[in-house]
């Protein structure tokens, strides 16, 4: 017999587990599903560097990334624990007049020669994502491995269901503008970086960044509209050091550890945030389409999903 639960957030990403935190510590019984373990997800192998890349409505994702700079702020006094550290960079070719209203948010911010130089949260996402998971676990919920086939099976035993489902929203939500974006890295021994650099072009494919993470340096990356392609590309590796070594020629000689491939869980229409009635009464409330930048906008999408939850007759 399923125990009673106020919630179900179905998918176990950055998304949903912030989701059903936020909700667990406002004293909801929350219950997480997920086909695949926290650090199966493609979450964990997310660079991930706080920025607002790739994601829209433009009109609410500064907001959102901002209310989520704030929580990791926080988090980064103890960056052992919760996996999110305060890092200095350049974001090559940005000029800080030239970014949204949100920007001006950022403390310290300049323009320099090569770009925009700024202290951000770089977040080691395995360890953040056991975070999560143990902060959701001290606060009541549960996090279950379970794939789910329609949401009707969640409102069965939960009068609202949350929708954290990443590209599985494609077919659970029946969105056809859910699709994947495909992303490449590699993984070397850091030979001495400790900054991180990224220079993106939002019409291009390719994109050259680097991240001084605990386990080595990432090095990335690629954007790669509807590649379902799990694997990773030799040659598209051997690319992606050869630009970042373009940046700082001591990467070319670094020993290669790792690869990793994660597909981004884009939308056409952007981040969607809304409920709708199910059949038989229930609430579905949807927060996904966060593409490349569920990680920046995690607490902020996660709370506006949560005040829609209050609309329904939890108990």
């Amino acid at each position: 017999m399923s125990a009673v639960s106020d919630v179900i957030v179905v998918g176990g990403g950055v998304s949903g587990l912030t989701t059903a935190l936020v909700l667990a510590e406002r004293g909801l019984r929350v219950r997480v599903w997920s086909r695949d373990a926290a650090q199966d997800t493609t979450s964990a192998v997310a660079g991930a560097l706080w920025w607002p890349y790739r994601i829209e409505p433009e009109a609410l994702v500064g907001a959102w990334s901002l209310e989520t700079l704030r929580v990791y702020e926080e988090m980064a006094a103890a960056p052992g624990r919760t996996g999110v550290r305060m890092v200095a960079g350049v974001h090559g070719g940005e000029r800080l007049a030239a970014l949204g209203p949100w920007a001006r948010s950022l403390e310290g911010a300049s323009d320099v020669a090569e770009g925009l130089r700024v202290t951000l949260p770089l977040i080691d996402m395995p360890v953040h994502l056991r975070a999560l998971e143990d902060r959701l676990a001290e606060a009541g919920g549960v996090a279950e491995r379970r794939a789910v086939r329609d949401f009707a099976e969640a409102s069965a035993e939960a009068p609202v269901v949350v929708d954290c489902a990443g590209l599985g929203a494609r077919e659970l939500a029946h969105d056809p503008g859910v699709r994947p974006v495909r992303g490449q890295l590699v993984v070397v021994e850091n030979p001495g970086v400790d900054e991180w650099f990224v220079q993106a072009d939002p019409a291009s494919s390719e994109t050259t960044y680097f991240f001084p993470q605990p386990g080595g340096l990432v090095l990335g990356g690629t954007a790669e509209a509807d590649d379902p392609r799990t694997e990773p590309d030799p040659r598209t590796a051997r690319e992606i050091v050869a630009r970042c070594a373009r940046v700082r020629p001591e990467i070319a000689g670094a020993r290669v550890i790792g690869h990793r491939v994660g597909l981004r869980p884009a939308r056409d229409a952007g981040v969607r945030i809304e409920a709708e009635e199910l059949p038989g009464g229930g609430l579905l409330v949807h927060n996904y389409g966060h593409g490349g930048a569920g990680v920046t906008v995690a607490w902020g999408c996660a709370r506006a999903a949560a005040r829609l939850v209050r609309r329904a007759p939890v108990g």
